[in-house]
């Protein structure tokens, strides 16, 4: 018979999160205001599953934007609440054992890879709002499969995204737990706080952070405006390939990090976007192999191939530039060298063709790049800067501005509207359709 040990854990719930962790469903989302306490809340969600599930070998996960952050903000939340079940604990990797054997660690979805062939019993995604889209479905979700683990998405809303989607497909399926937790509403903040942090933000950034807000703008975005546009008139949608048309790609080339990459075609001058990738480490080989399985798969007939002005450069490993290692495998007379414009031409450039794009849905990782494509704010000045940020969106936009620059050149658009001429006839008692009706006289000579 096993020893039953009695063991008193050092956290006592706020009463905003006493439903949260009685819960039965197997999913769960919380929208939650800033200082609300939600990652707190969920370290101990994971230290208490870990121990009364008591599977064999248990694994369990959180999960920050970045790498970083996951240590900067939970490690010390994991080493507090685990210590009196804890049976040993590796900073270096940022996990802890528990004394039945389970494991709870801390990743990055900025390396999100770092996942791949582990399996978890269950895992929370903090501030899902800042992750690729696609780490859910692609990486994630597999790892419980075969354990039936469960999820946690927590966070606070950045406009209609990934993270708007699972709160709104949740509130609707009685499969999920959905709770929002505005502050005007659980009173851990002092309304005097309140008040005063109101006065000293925009109301976008108010009824966000604290109100939980997902219709606010996100703050300092690029191109804000004309992606609420696209989803407010739908022009994210499925989009069929045209095979009367050529399909480009425009690339930005990331060396320690992402290199990303759309398809589009332009058809009557619209910029009609089918599909787009974006992953890191990997070597040229690798996206001139994407090509070609696009190729392959959906029977692409490719026009141009537009790179960035560093494609030239060549690579220390291989003493070749970007361009002689893409032609191994792409006709090099079907790539071009973007022209070399500034940041702000280039971000004009974007929003215009932005008026003219329509996404399909396979591109939801690059829409959320244009979405949250953002500019750095300047914390001694209060202001934003013209500079964008550096994050995981910044790929993604920068192969779009390559592509705004590009486009033009397939577009053929005229350069004005004239209007259709008629051919006047006269007066004529024959009606059209007794023309129709007229024998066709075979003409023999030249036109």
């Amino acid at each position: 018979m096993e020893e039953v040990i009695d063991v008193e854990l050092d956290y006592k719930p706020r009463d905003v999160f006493l439903d949260f962790h009685e819960r039965s469903q197997r999913w769960a989302v919380i929208v939650a205001h800033r200082r609300c306490g939600k990652t707190v809340s969920c370290i101990n969600e994971l230290v208490y599953k870990a121990l009364i599930e008591n599977k064999e070998d248990g694994r369990y996960a959180y999960v920050a934007p970045y790498y970083s952050q996951a240590k900067n903000i939970a490690w010390d939340y994991l080493l507090r609440f685990s210590r009196p079940v804890m049976a040993k604990a590796n900073q270096s990797e940022l996990w802890v054992e528990l004394i039945n054997g389970a494991r709870i660690r801390l990743f990055g979805a900025d390396n999100a890879d770092s996942l791949r062939g582990l399996y978890l019993d269950g895992i929370v995604l903090d501030e899902y709002a800042d992750m690729r889209p696609r780490i859910w479905g692609e990486i994630i979700r597999p790892l419980l499969a075969d354990r039936l683990g469960w999820a946690v998405f927590i966070g606070t809303p950045k406009g209609h995204n990934a993270f708007w989607d699972i709160y709104n497909n949740a509130t609707k399926d009685s499969d999920w737990y959905a709770k929002t937790l505005r502050a005007s509403q659980t009173g851990l903040i002092p309304a005097s706080e309140l008040q005063d942090a109101a006065k000293s933000m925009t109301q976008d950034q108010y009824l966000q952070e604290f109100e939980c807000d997902f219709e606010s703008a996100i703050l300092g975005a690029f191109y804000g405006k004309e992606m609420r546009q696209i989803t407010d008139q739908g022009r994210i949608t499925d989009i069929e390939y045209d095979p009367m048309f050529p399909v480009h790609t425009a690339w930005d080339l990331g060396y320690s990090d992402d290199t990303a990459i759309w398809w589009f075609q332009v058809v009557h001058g619209e910029i009609r976007m089918l599909d787009y990738h974006s992953s890191n480490g990997q070597p040229v080989a690798f996206y001139s192999g994407i090509i070609q399985s696009r190729e392959k798969e959906k029977g692409y007939v490719y026009g141009t191939h537009y790179l960035p002005h560093d494609a030239r450069a060549k690579t220390l490993a291989s003493n070749r530039s970007i361009i002689e290692q893409l032609s191994d495998k792409i006709a090099l007379k079907s790539m071009k060298i973007v022209p070399s414009l500034s940041l702000q031409d280039g971000i004009q450039a974007s929003r215009l063709a932005l008026t003219r794009a329509w996404f399909d849905h396979k591109c939801e990782d690059g829409i959320e790049c244009l979405r949250q494509y953002q500019r750095e704010y300047d914390e001694d000045k209060k202001v934003f800067r013209d500079k964008p940020r550096h994050d995981w969106t910044s790929h993604g936009a920068d192969a779009f501005r390559m592509l705004s620059i590009a486009w033009k050149e397939e577009a053929k658009l005229p350069s004005k509207d004239d209007s259709i001429k008629g051919l006047f006839v006269g007066k004529t008692d024959v009606s059209l359709n007794e023309l129709w009706k007229q024998p066709q006289s075979t003409s023999r000579g030249r036109i």
